[in-house]
């Protein structure tokens, strides 16, 4: 029964997760934190930072972490392929079909009318980590993890992976006894 809940919670986000791994993680977040339990908040925040540290699409990784988590190596693998397999199904059904559509003007405004939703949802989501930051360590030092993370990615260029990386660290050393 773990391996179908592990599979359902990532086939779902992979069949109505239009436009990859990012337009997902709302959905998987919706799956693992609210309707089967498995993380909070914050574990699924730590999760997916660690994950966008690591190269690779981001929704197999959180699918393999959080199956591995789950039901060890067969969840793992439950995980992966249940993120996998929409796309698969779709590539090997529909190719021809979107090759012979893919100029037409309404597949155009049709995802021209998709990317807001996706938008809001990454939004929504970026919201709830804010807030449950500032409720863990309160606004001053969230306000400078804000910052200092704009800087070192906008400003000085640093790799996302090596602003995590700071960030845990210095969540380790400043705020460890929380």
């Amino acid at each position: 029964m773990k391996l179908w809940d592990i599979f359902v919670a990532f086939f779902i986000p992979g069949i109505v997760g239009y436009g990859g791994g990012p337009a997902s993680i709302p959905l998987v977040e919706n799956e693992v934190v609210d309707r089967f339990g498995w993380m909070n908040v914050p574990e699924f925040s730590e999760m997916l930072a660690m994950a966008n540290a690591l190269p690779g699409p981001i929704a197999t990784k959180m699918a393999g972490f959080i199956g591995y988590q789950q039901a060890g190596v067969w969840g793992a693998v439950t995980g992966v392929f249940a993120t996998v397999a929409p796309s698969l199904i779709l590539m090997i059904l529909l190719l021809s079909l979107l090759a012979k559509f893919k100029n037409s003007p309404r597949v155009k405004t049709m995802t021209n009318l998709i990317r807001p939703a996706i938008a809001v949802l990454l939004g929504i989501m970026a919201f709830q980590f804010f807030s449950t930051s500032y409720e863990a360590i309160g606004l001053l030092q969230t306000g400078f993890l804000i910052v200092a993370s704009f800087i070192f990615l906008e400003k000085m260029k640093i790799h996302p992976a090596f602003v995590i990386l700071g960030s845990l660290i210095y969540g380790a050393v400043f705020m460890g006894n929380i």
